[in-house]
């Protein structure tokens, strides 16, 4: 029914809700446009790399369907009636143009019963099919287009940094239908160029200096028609021909000179593994099959072609013995170097470009009040009351009971716990060996070794995800980059380095008690897989990347901070919501503070004044970079604080243990290794000098962040539990119960954000925040009117058992996805790290089961009562004026 007959086809309300509508209270006021899709789509075209893909796509497909602005230009919803909307659902929504996919051990006769059953209720729609048919796009450009067009950024005055451009060379790669062997060659051709840092396009681009990151993934083969797009952001407006002509000769050397043996071996292996491995993680393998076959089906071919990919793979791989690196110079030539359907597209800063869109909108709407009469104001004043009563009123329960539900009897009561086996000191290393033996891992070993880092001073903690970063991306030992990566793509599954930082139960204390948040563990973990014949091989590559990782690579640490500052100035503008949170918790929470240190909006000072110390003063960064590696290598206390976490089946352990064996011999440090403090009894050094830090510079203050942007991302928290307060599994049911329902009436609904979102930590700290939001001030009054609302419904929920068991079962629902086999590893790690135990669990989820109305109170109580609450808010200049007119003042920094 969602499909064939959504609400949204008989109600124009919906389509007023959802797609836009014209809003007005007092015939005084000003017309505005609200709507959520309208407001998601100002946020989408707020990012400069939206901008840029919108362009690109638009520019290699002047004449079919994917020209066209599937999500929607704000400037145009507007001109989407009701009526037309209801018109297209009926035509292209109908059985006749239908896919039906099924996944699962249900008996097939009885799915085709309750289908026929179901589609015997249309006529026959023989417009449906044909009219939603693709037409192909011809290469018809007889020489490369170049397309330039704005987007916005602040006014920085004559003091500031001049703002650079962006772009992006895009082709249209086939405009007839390809083979499976064909589809294989073209996924493997775009990792040779494109897939890791060495990769040849990528790489090339990257060290010319001619930009500060990658625009464009390469190889895009969703659609019927495969496109390529790489290009650069952060290119001065005289580089960007240069940028074009390098990514074409780089192309042309690709063509004449082929890729070495050992390059195609690793990308070969890479794919491959991928493909065989199949691991879907917690995402549904059915619908990732679904998905997988959509590629073909939705263009009427064979829908398992999109899965199948044995025999195209043994084709390729034929052509690779006979003529080597020749399939691939073909396609490089035939696809891109001699096809001349290739724009360039260039994206030029404009500080006038978010006034002139706003004025544009202004004057739109003041001239469409300027055209009504009364009796038209007056309708769009009914219409707006009549909006907002319906969107006010709870659904009611009939129609509620519409939709398929889970009963609490049908959930699992038990928590899934998942094998684990741990061995302090195995051998004699002075390692500990934590292993999770499976069912099966169909011959995969996955492994981790976490690395205690605690003796890092916390002034270098910042640094940390550059030295992760180092770790990989500038060679090893006697490997360079790309000799390293090929190794990697050889010999395994895929290797990463990251940091964890991780909260643990405090010995002696009472489960569920809020403490000191000063107990928690600090590791570097090296991750990877491989089939277990090449562990070894894998270990090895941890090893390497351990010890004689190249940090004396000035080029490259400049290049990944270049990176780091551009990819951190885009989150802040696309995913404001997770940098306000992130703020928030800093000024709560020890682990808070440090998390945002590393990854919060703070981060991006650090990386202005590292990659300012890497340009010019390198041996002092590098200095501290190589202090970063003997701290945590130091030889007397190194191995106390490794563990090696290892998931697999039982012929996997047996097969590997030599290899696990010499492993913990050849690693650094003593084996008679002198203890690390104990971290779970003990604070850890960095929350000391975190806890003095945090009064200067994580100060409870409402803060708000500047950026070029025609929404808003709104954050309000505090701590809601204090230190001695237990925190009840309860909670996580009601922070749900208020993001699914309050924050989504409200800050949805009503207010037209994309998003609105209620998050509770176990640490005690609360926060609200909104996503793509076209309020401010009035988004916070409703996170003020949330304890209000809160209390009214733990007393409507006394008498509707209803709702209360759906919002457990939601809460539950959120804890037990389905896990790949790597991830149960992990997840069963992740708990015995923290020393939480089984029994401490279970009472967790046997408190979100019993969850009652008095729960909700008391949560609505204490939220009443939040003690020094503080804002974070990602927006406009203009709208933070306007925050301060309704009465809501912000520190203001601006971001960009």
């Amino acid at each position: 029914d969602a499909v064939f007959h959504p609400r949204a086809i008989s109600d124009p309300m919906v389509h007023a809700q959802e797609g836009w509508h014209l809003e007005l209270e007092n015939v005084e006021d000003p017309l505005t446009y609200k709507g959520v899709v309208y407001n998601e789509m100002k946020g989408v075209y707020s990012s400069p790399d939206s901008l840029l893909q919108r362009e690109a796509q638009q520019s290699i497909f002047p004449d079919n369907a994917y020209g066209v602005d599937s999500g929607g230009d704000p400037v145009d919803i507007p001109n989407l009636s009701f009526e037309q909307f209801a018109e297209f659902h009926a035509k292209f929504y109908h059985p006749a143009n239908s896919r039906i996919f099924f996944a699962g051990d249900d008996d097939v006769a009885e799915r085709l019963e309750i289908m026929a059953e179901y589609l015997g209720d249309f006529e026959a729609s023989p417009e449906s099919k044909p009219g939603s048919a693709i037409e192909w796009q011809k290469k018809r450009y007889e020489e490369p287009v170049k397309v330039r067009h704005p987007y916005p950024v602040s006014d920085k005055g004559a003091d500031g940094q001049p703002d650079t451009h962006l772009m992006q060379v895009n082709w249209l790669m086939n405009d007839r239908p390809i083979t499976p062997k064909e589809e294989i060659t073209s996924t493997v051709l775009d990792h040779l160029l494109m897939g890791t840092t060495s990769s040849i396009l990528r790489k090339t681009l990257m060290e010319s200096g001619l930009g500060d990151a990658i625009t464009g993934g390469g190889l895009a083969n969703e659609l019927m028609q495969g496109t390529f797009s790489v290009g650069l952001k952060g290119v001065k407006p005289e580089n960007v021909d240069t940028v074009e002509n390098l990514v074409v000769d780089t192309l042309k050397k690709v063509v004449e000179e082929g890729f070495t043996e050992d390059a195609i071996a690793a990308s070969m292996n890479t794919i491959e593994f991928d493909m065989r491995e199949f691991n879907t993680g917690s995402f549904p393998k059915g619908l990732s099959l679904m998905l997988g076959s959509m590629r073909e089906w939705v263009y009427d071919r064979n829908p398992t072609d999109a899965l199948k990919f044995e025999e195209p793979l043994a084709e390729l791989k034929e052509s690779i013995a006979q003529d080597g690196s020749k399939v691939f110079q073909d396609m490089a030539k035939e696809f891109l170097l001699d096809n001349s359907h290739r724009t360039t597209v260039e994206m030029f800063p404009s500080t006038t470009l978010e006034q002139e869109q706003l004025t544009e909108e202004k004057d739109r709407l003041a001239k469409i009040k300027e055209s009504l009469n009364e009796e038209d104001l007056q309708s769009i004043i009914d219409t707006t009351a009549e909006l907002k009563k319906l969107q006010a009123a709870e659904d009611s329960p009939d129609a509620r009971a519409t939709i398929p539900s889970l009963d609490l009897a049908d959930l699992r009561r038990e928590v899934t716990e998942y094998p684990i086996d741990v061995t302090e000191n195995e051998a004699d290393t002075g390692v500990t060996v934590v292993r999770h033996e499976l069912g099966s891992t169909s011959g995969i070993t996955y492994a981790k070794l976490a690395v205690d880092v605690s003796d890092v001073s916390l002034e270098d903690v910042a640094l940390l995800p550059l030295f992760t970063r180092i770790m990989m991306e500038t060679g090893a030992g006697e490997y360079d980059s790309v000799a390293l990566s090929r190794k990697i793509g050889t010999h395994t599954g895929g290797v990463s380095v990251s940091s964890m930082i991780s909260g643990v139960v405090k010995e002696g204390s009472t489960a569920g008690v809020v403490g000191e948040g000063e107990n928690f563990v600090t590791k570097i973990l090296i991750s990877g897989k491989s089939t277990s014949d090449k562990t070894e091989e894998l270990f090895s590559i941890f090893d390497l990347i351990l010890r004689d990782a190249n940090l004396d690579s000035q080029a490259k640490i400049i290049e990944m901070l270049r990176e780091s500052k551009s990819r951190g100035e885009s989150t802040v503008q696309g995913s404001g919501h997770a940098v306000a949170n992130s703020r928030i918790r800093s000024r709560y929470s020890v682990l808070g503070y440090i998390n945002e240190k590393m990854s919060g909006i703070s981060s991006l000072d650090t990386v202005k004044a590292l990659l300012d110390q890497a340009e010019n003063d390198f041996p002092a960064l590098l200095a501290r970079l190589e202090n970063i590696r003997s701290t945590i290598l130091n030889k007397s206390t190194c191995r106390d604080g490794m563990i090696l976490d290892i998931t697999g089946d039982a012929a996997v352990f047996e097969k590997i243990q030599p290899s696990v064996e010499k492993f913990l011999g050849d690693l650094p440090g003593d084996s008679n290794a002198e203890q690390l403090q104990n971290f779970y009894s003990e604070p850890h050094p960095w929350a000391i000098q975190a806890k003095e830090e945090m009064a200067t510079e994580a100060p409870i203050v409402d803060e708000g962040f500047v950026v070029p942007t025609q929404v808003s991302y709104v954050g309000k928290g505090g701590r809601l539990y204090s230190k001695g307060e237990a925190v009840s599994g309860s909670t996580s049911v009601i922070s749900r119960f208020l993001g699914t329902g309050y924050m989504w009436d409200n800050v949805r609904v009503m207010g037209g954000a994309y998003g609105g979102f209620a998050q509770f930590s176990k640490d005690g700290i609360f926060s609200f925040l909104s996503y793509r939001d076209p309020n401010l001030a009035d988004t916070i009054d409703v996170y003020d009117g949330a304890s209000k609302a809160l209390l009214a419904s733990a007393s409507d929920l006394e008498n509707d058992p209803d709702a209360l068991a759906t919002a457990i079962i939601g809460a539950i629902g959120d804890m037990d996805g389905a896990l790949g086999p790597d991830q149960k590893g992990s997840v069963q790690f992740s708990r015995w790290l923290a020393r939480e135990t089984p029994e401490q669990r279970q009472k967790f989820r046997d408190e979100i089961l019993s969850t009652k109305p008095s729960d909700f109170k008391d949560f609505a109580e204490r939220l009443q009562a939040l003690k020094d609450p503080s804002s974070a808010v990602v927006s406009s200049k203009s709208a933070f004026e306007d925050a301060e007119k309704a009465g809501k003042s912000f520190t203001l920094t601006d971001i960009m």
